[in-house]
C-alpha cells in the first residue's frame, strides 16, 4: 500500500498504540514456550509423529524457503486448523484472547534445520507485517532484513517488513525454532482492510473449489495451446503478491 511507513524491523512490544497485542503475548511467551517444548518432548520418542509435526507447505515454498525451512501451521486465510490446534490448546487459546489483526498466512511454528538458511526474497506486501516469537533460538541463528541482521531472543518478538528483501540462517548443530503471527499493518484503514480481506477470502475459496467458473472459448483454446499456462490462478497471484513464503 502507498504512504505505509515502511522500515526492515519494529519494535511492536514498545508500541502499544499501533500493537495493542504485543506486550502481552511476551508477558505470556513462557504459556506457548512451555507447551511447544512438551510436544517436542513427546515426538522425540516417537520419529513417526516429528516429521509430521514439520512439513513444507508446497513445492514452490521448498523452492523459496529451502529444503530445511518447514511449518506446523495453526492459521491461513483467516482459518484455523482444528487438528493442528488441538495439538497446541493453550497456544490457541492464547492467540485467540489477544485479537490480533491476522492477515493472509496467519499463524505457524517454523523450523529451521542445521546448517540451513533462507535464501535472501522479498514478498512484495508491504500491507503485512511478520512477528517472530523466538521459542529455542541456538546461539548464531541470525535473520537479516534490508541491511540489518538480528538474531531471534527467546520469548521476544522480532517483527519485520517482509516486503523488504530479507534472509536467514541457522550455522548451528540445533535446531531453530520460532512462532510466526502474520498480521495487518497497523496504518491500513479499515476500509483497505476490509477490501484486502475480501481478495484474500475469494482466493481462498477459490484455491477449495468453492467458486466455480466458466472459461471462455478463446481461454480454452489458450490453454490448449499453451504447454504449462498459468491461468486463473496466475491472476490471483499477481494479485495478492505470489505464494505463501513466511520468513
Amino acid at each position: 500500500g502507498d504512504g505505509l511507513t515502511a522500515r526492515p524491523f519494529w519494535d511492536a512490544a514498545s508500541d502499544s498504540a499501533a500493537f495493542p497485542w504485543a506486550s502481552e503475548l511476551e508477558s505470556k511467551a513462557h504459556i506457548i514456550l512451555s507447551e511447544f517444548e512438551s510436544k517436542l518432548k513427546r515426538d522425540e520418542k516417537e520419529a513417526a509423529e516429528q516429521k509430521q509435526l514439520f512439513t513444507g507447505d508446497s513445492a514452490w515454498q521448498n523452492n523459496v524457503m529451502g529444503s530445511g525451512w518447514s511449518a506446523f501451521r495453526l492459521q491461513r486465510l483467516g482459518e484455523w486448523n482444528v487438528e493442528n490446534c488441538n495439538e497446541f490448546p493453550e497456544t490457541y487459546n492464547l492467540l485467540r484472547s489477544l485479537d490480533i489483526p491476522l492477515a493472509v498466512r496467519g499463524v505457524c511454528f517454523a523450523r529451521q534445520t542445521p546448517g540451513t538458511g533462507v535464501q535472501p526474497h522479498s514478498d512484495g506486501r508491504n500491507f503485512i507485517l511478520t512477528s517472530h516469537l523466538g521459542l529455542k533460538v541456538p546461539e548464531g541463528c541470525w535473520i537479516q532484513v534490508g541491511d540489518e541482521r538480528k538474531s531471534w531472543s527467546e520469548g521476544k518478538l522480532t517483527t519485520l517488513d517482509t516486503s523488504f528483501e530479507h534472509s536467514t540462517g541457522n550455522p548451528t548443530d540445533s535446531d531453530r525454532h520460532v512462532l510466526i503471527i502474520d498480521f495487518w499493518h497497523p496504518e491500513l484503514t479499515s476500509a483497505e482492510r476490509a477490501a484486502l480481506e475480501f481478495v484474500y477470502d475469494l482466493r481462498n475459496k477459490f484455491e477449495k473449489g468453492k467458486i466455480p467458473f466458466r472459461l471462455s472459448r478463446a481461454s480454452i483454446k489458450k490453454r490448449e495451446e499453451e504447454q504449462e499456462g498459468m491461468g486463473f490462478m496466475g491472476i490471483w497471484k499477481s494479485l495478492t503478491g505470489g505464494g505463501d513464503d513466511e520468513e
